[in-house]
């Protein structure tokens, strides 16, 4: 397997963790996995505490790397909703094996903070 030179600009996994790190990003995506299409406010009821500013942010920089897609109907009251892209959905076999780690990790730091 060839190695990649894994300097600041040139590394595929700080390229990863630029696309889709921080605190909310792998839970949006997950939710997307579960729920299929969604709308924003179930968005926001399903990650409570996140501020709104904070979920359209991080909405609008998955959107921007093609991972997730935003359809809005014109309508009154607005209607917006969110689903995985074909591109984003390459991310859930990740997502499934993050799944499975926490599950089988959570109980060993609730035992043992």
């Amino acid at each position: 397997m060839k190695s990649f030179d894994c300097k600041y600009g040139n590394c595929p996994l700080y390229y990863t963790i630029s696309v889709v790190g921080g605190k909310w990003k792998w839970i949006l995506l997950w939710k997307l996995y579960e729920f299929g299409v969604v709308r924003y406010n179930k968005l926001k009821t399903e990650l409570e505490p996140i501020a709104h500013k904070t979920l359209s942010r991080q909405l609008k920089e998955l959107e921007k790397y093609d991972l997730i897609h935003r359809e809005q109907y014109n309508q009154i009251p607005p209607k917006v909703e969110y689903s995985l892209t074909e591109e984003g959905k390459t991310l859930v076999p990740i997502l499934k094996l993050m799944h499975k780690w926490g599950k089988d990790h959570v109980n060993k730091q609730i035992h043992n903070p």
